[in-house]
């Protein structure tokens, strides 16, 4: 979640096991987070000590006009920085712009915009 704050200029809101009074995972560990104040709305929930871990296949976050060009534009490199660029981010013969990008953590994002450059 503070990758993704930082990515997208947003706040990044944290809370423990501890603060919302759970005992079913270690008192410190992260319970929910989420990114306030900025352009992208994203949540996230830590599991249980009993839960195994979340895995996923063939799910990406896509960032398809979330924000103006030139906003996607810098977005694209920060998300892949530690990862990998799948396919840059360029106009396609429909006359859409769109690339993948894989973060630090393996998770792929789409990241696109219909029209020109201008915001």
């Amino acid at each position: 979640m503070t990758f993704c704050g930082e990515v997208f200029g947003c706040a990044v809101q944290l809370h423990t096991f501890a603060e919302f009074n759970r005992s079913d995972g270690p008192a410190d560990a992260m319970a929910h987070g989420y990114l306030a104040g900025g352009p992208v709305a994203l949540s996230g929930a830590g599991v249980s000590a009993d839960e195994p871990p979340f895995r996923s296949e063939g799910m990406m976050p896509a960032l398809l006009g979330t924000a103006g060009p030139s906003t996607l534009r810098y977005w694209f490199p920060r998300l892949c920085a530690g990862g990998r660029v799948v396919d840059d981010l360029q106009t396609r013969p429909w006359g859409a712009s769109d690339g993948q990008v894989i973060d630090r953590y393996g998770l792929p994002w789409l990241i696109g915009f219909e029209g020109d450059e201008s915001d």
